[in-house]
């Protein structure tokens, strides 16, 4: 009431306008008044066709924004190389002469860098992409997100601006693109409208068409090793422009040296776990320092280092090759009775998450294959360690498993069943014109009609005739082959 009133208008103008839109907005009745009072109730008598209240109420005064603030990489993502030269590790492929410190200036090989999470695979592709002297432009995909449409689209451009400018395709992960996504880049492979980089922590062999892969060139990238990390880290903590201090907003970082060789150890040879452990630990230990004011210096130590990492990483995918890769050391490890190495195996795969019956099921099928007729009780030794694991689960089933393996490993050997078998199965896969009919007198004859065709003619029943040397068991093609090299009597000397 008292603003209206204030505005010049009556009491009695006022009490309708505020009776009429609900008394709660004194700019909504100085609104109403406009519209239906008469011109002259205005205390300014505006024409009625004007139902501005902008000279009443002054606009408000925006309030400044904070200034934004642009989202900070991981260090990770900043401490990428610019260069060649400042790639680490690699040596193999790095080389004086090698094939990327020389590429040519007008024809780069089309390259899959195979290697494991946190080598530099990325680094090394744009490293390489930019110590080209042409300057070709750089086409950044991931297969996580991209489509078809995606990949068409960059080839088209490159094709656009080919005559004067080069282009480099990089696709992360490429191994997670379906066979017709890999198709829709061969023919711009072939006629070198694109020259392609593409980075998988995957086997190229069974991710990537072979199409795809008899147009590249397949390099193999190693895990970083302690002293490359440790390098890394020590980058991160003296460069300003893109290290450390950018986490802590400028204040200066010092690392001891035992967190330094800490987590150069324990991060596996993945420089992106180490960086990301070493942000994490660095922040950690900025809160400590602004909370007790001991100085303008951020310390990071080794157990805000282990605070960071929690537990140690390990390199492990329940689907990937490393998965494949325990399994075939724990395999060869009790094949060479090898047993505290089998423990070791089995307690990598264990600590990286393998599900317990997954281990179970290759003893069960080790216990046949690798110790056989040398030790028949080891495959009931197996069976009993899985039915453990089932009952039990983890984590109570471990000494399950790591019994069972000990015993394998130690048990003595024999191939001779799966040896076997593989040559029988062999020769019924390879029998010309087809395998034999069961011979006649090994046939059942459950019938009279059978009986009378011969079926089960001439069979001699073991337990009522001591003697049945003579009887056979082979087809006639195979009569004398043996399958199972085994003596008689059962022993082996």
């Amino acid at each position: 009431m008292e603003q209206l009133l204030s505005m010049g208008f009556s009491r009695e103008l006022a009490s309708q306008a505020l009776a009429a839109t609900g008394g709660t907005s004194a700019s909504a009745a100085a609104d109403w008044i406009l519209s239906h009072a008469p011109s002259s109730s205005s205390p300014h008598s505006q024409p009625q066709s004007q139902p501005t209240l902008s000279h009443f109420f002054s606009p408000p005064k925006p309030s400044p924004s904070p200034p934004k603030r642009s989202h900070l990489a991981p260090l990770s993502e900043r401490m990428r190389p610019a260069s060649l030269d400042a790639v680490l590790g690699q040596d193999h492929l790095l080389g004086p002469k090698s094939l990327l410190r020389a590429p040519s200036d007008k024809f780069l090989p089309s390259l899959i860098l195979w290697g494991p999470p946190g080598s530099g695979k990325t680094s090394l592709a744009r490293a390489l992409a930019a110590s080209l002297p042409s300057k070709p432009r750089l086409i950044p995909l991931s297969a996580v997100s991209s489509t078809v449409k995606d990949l068409r689209d960059a080839i088209e451009s490159a094709r656009k601006i080919r005559s004067a400018r080069s282009t480099v395709l990089f696709i992360d992960e490429i191994h997670r693109f379906s066979r017709p996504q890999q198709d829709a880049l061969l023919p711009a492979l072939e006629d070198g409208s694109i020259a392609l980089l593409a980075a998988t922590t995957e086997n190229p062999s069974f991710h990537l068409s072979t199409p795809l892969l008899s147009r590249c060139r397949v390099l193999t990238l190693k895990p970083l090793l302690p002293d490359h990390v440790k390098t890394l880290i020590l980058r991160s903590v003296s460069d300003r422009d893109r290290g450390l201090c950018l986490t802590t907003g400028g204040t200066n970082v010092v690392v001891t040296d035992d967190a330094v060789d800490f987590l150069s150890v324990n991060c596996d040879g993945d420089a992106r776990v180490a960086l990301n452990a070493l942000e994490l630990a660095s922040s950690v230990a900025a809160k400590s320092t602004a909370e007790s004011c001991d100085g303008t210096t951020v310390s990071v130590t080794l157990d805000h280092i282990k605070e960071a990492m929690q537990c140690k990483h390990l390199s492990y995918d329940r689907a990937g090759d490393e998965h494949y890769n325990l399994i075939s050391a724990l395999h060869k490890s009790m094949r060479g009775s090898d047993a505290n190495a089998s423990i070791y195996w089995l307690a990598r795969m264990l600590e990286s998450g393998e599900q317990p019956l997954y281990i179970a099921r290759r003893l069960v099928r080790f216990a046949s294959e690798d110790v056989g007729l040398a030790d028949p009780t080891a495959l009931t030794q197996a069976v009993a360690c899985y039915q453990a694991c089932h009952f039990l689960g983890m984590p109570e089933c471990d000494v399950c498993l790591a019994q069972c393996v000990a015993y394998l490993a130690l048990a003595p050997k024999s191939v001779a069943v799966y040896k076997a078998l593989k040559e029988a199965r062999r020769v019924v896969k390879e029998s010309v014109g087809g395998n034999e009919g069961v011979p006649l007198h090994l046939r059942n004859a459950p019938t009279k009609l059978m009986g009378e065709l011969g079926y089960g003619k001439g069979y001699l029943y073991p337990p009522d005739h001591v003697d049945c040397s003579e009887q056979t068991y082979l087809p006639n093609s195979l009569q004398g082959r043996e399958f199972l090299d085994w003596p008689l009597d059962g022993k082996r000397c």
